[in-house]
């Protein structure tokens, strides 16, 4: 029969000591003791074995009872040392992860669920085991113990399971007089990493966490969002053109758990017969070149999915009186049909446009106002939220870098300078736009200020992208070469008002050797 008990004692000196003659003298064995010291107590937890009786028990218990300063004593189910492992073994086995630790003599001490299905065994036959008998594809780790650390090394492992691809990292165990006792090896899968990266570089699947900013304007705007994901009620999305009016849209229906897809559409883009045929669809011989067998509409397509009507201020008022019909009976019906389909799509709407204005301008249904302006989400411009500048060229850079594969510099000061002062009439889409086309300019270094070129400083730019474009005749040429063109512009620019290369190396943000390397391949020369 094992023990465990709780001794609580007034500190002092010799406690362990006492407690262990005591439990000896009784002839059991002491399989585990931990003492935590608590103000002026210490709370001693220990673990008895050999202890063959109800009457041994007892009789222990009385033993104890008599050990000078005890202030409580009791049996418990559970010691603090058995919660710990307990803990952390849960939150080892849910990680995606595969961990596996060894001590210093090269003996499996932990190997969690992830692991233990890639290299199919059992952690209760492999612990204490030599980490030799798990037959990974290097043994790295034991290289740990000698002090070495290595991060995102490619391993690929084939079992009977099947191939694997991963980045190992390891590192070693020390105690707390910095000698090592251990190491440990983690393995992210390869296809994990890449899904996680297009997750969150790619659009499609977009949630509330995707929208960038601290602003309280913006902070209100995603709290309502949330509160309102859930229902069904039409949602209208108010905004300046750039603002983010279709990820907030899809952020909802992310929320929403609808089952079906989203679908967008322009409603701007389109003439009113095409607008009237993809929102509602037609039957076969509807009108000529139409398809023979008909077509769904988008209302039909999204089923338990939501639509999203992008700038519905620009339909005509011919289309806005049948998208009322719509909403308010909840059915469809395709163009040239009699059947009527039950809608059960959500519908967002957005517009930059002033639909009170509208309205009384008679431009824009009254009836049709109330019913979407039913939940409104106002997006605030960037001009209203300027110190979400910073983190939203973040994260834009992050987005580029997962897509080029490396690592992209930061503005520095002076970029960010610009920025700032900058009013954004494109608000996020503009952002975004100078934000890339200074990444592919700065030449791999910190994003500098001569890097940061906003759409009106093309016309007064000698060397503006129109001009390279067209200066030969019209004559097409690459991306490459208009990029190369317009880097060259920018050196010989600054490398003029400079009163020296290294000036102008500092202030593009690059080394004086890379510079001369660019002066060479542009030859462009110092007068």
């Amino acid at each position: 029969m094992h023990l465990k008990m709780k001794l609580r004692f007034k500190d002092r000196v010799g406690i362990v000591a006492d407690i262990s003659a005591l439990i000896a003298k009784r002839g059991l064995g002491i399989d585990m003791m931990e003492v935590v010291r608590k103000n002026d107590e210490a709370h001693v937890f220990v673990q008895i074995v050999n202890c063959r009786s109800q009457r041994d028990k007892q009789a222990l218990f009385d033993t104890l009872e008599r050990v000078d300063t005890l202030i409580d004593l009791r049996f418990i189910n559970t010691l603090p040392q058995e919660v710990r492992a307990n803990r952390f073994k849960v939150v080892l086995d849910n990680i995606s992860d595969g961990v596996v630790s060894i001590d210093q003599n090269g003996c499996i001490t932990t190997i969690n669920r992830v692991a233990q299905r890639v290299l199919g065994c059992d952690s209760k036959k492999m612990i204490g085991r030599s980490i030799h008998e798990l037959k990974l594809p290097d043994l790295t780790i034991l290289e740990c113990l000698n002090g070495r650390r290595f991060s995102r090394v490619k391993q690929n492992l084939i079992t009977s399971t099947g191939r694997y691809h991963y980045f190992a990292t390891g590192r070693p165990i020390r105690d707390s007089g910095n000698r090592i006792v251990g190491a440990v090896q983690i393995a992210k899968d390869m296809q994990e990493i890449k899904r996680l990266a297009q997750s969150i570089s790619e659009p499609g699947r977009v949630s509330f966490s995707d929208i960038v900013g601290r602003n309280n304007r913006i902070s209100e705007a995603i709290m309502v969002a949330e509160k309102i994901a859930d229902t069904d009620a039409v949602i209208s999305i108010r905004g300046e053109s750039g603002t983010g009016k279709e990820l907030f849209a899809r952020a909802i229906h992310t929320a929403s758990r609808r089952k079906g897809p989203f679908v967008p559409i322009n409603c701007a883009a389109l003439t009113d017969q095409l607008l009237e045929s993809e929102l509602f669809g037609y039957v076969g011989g509807a009108f000529t070149g139409g398809k023979k067998q008909g077509k769904a509409g988008l209302f039909e397509i999204a089923g338990d999915g939501t639509v999203f009507l992008d700038e519905i201020g620009e339909m005509s008022l011919n289309s806005q009186a049948k998208v009322l019909r719509l909403i308010q009976e909840k059915a469809v019906r395709r163009i040239g049909g009699a059947k009527e389909i039950a809608l059960r799509a959500r519908i967002i709407t957005a517009t930059n446009r002033n639909l009170e204005q509208r309205v009384a301008q008679k431009k824009f249904r009254q009836d049709l106002y109330y019913r979407i302006n039913v939940l409104p989400i106002h997006i605030p411009s960037l001009a209203e939220r300027p110190e979400d500048i910073p983190m939203l060229v973040n994260h834009f850079l992050f987005q580029l870098g997962t897509k080029l594969g490396k690592v992209l510099q930061a503005p520095n000061d002076e970029a960010l300078r610009k920025l700032a002062q900058h009013n954004w009439p494109g608000n996020v889409r503009e952002l975004k736009n100078v934000v890339e086309r200074a990444a592919i300019l700065s030449d791999g270094g910190k994003i500098d200020v001569n890097c940061i070129v906003f759409s009106h400083e093309y016309t007064t730019n000698s060397l503006s992208p129109a001009q390279i474009c067209f200066e030969d005749g019209f004559e097409c040429q690459s991306l490459k070469h208009l990029v190369g063109e317009y880097e060259k512009g920018i050196i010989a620019s600054t490398v003029g008002n400079s009163k020296s290369v290294r000036g102008a190396a500092r202030k593009l943000g690059m080394s004086h050797t890379a510079l001369l390397k660019k002066m060479r391949k542009y030859e462009i020369t110092v007068e």
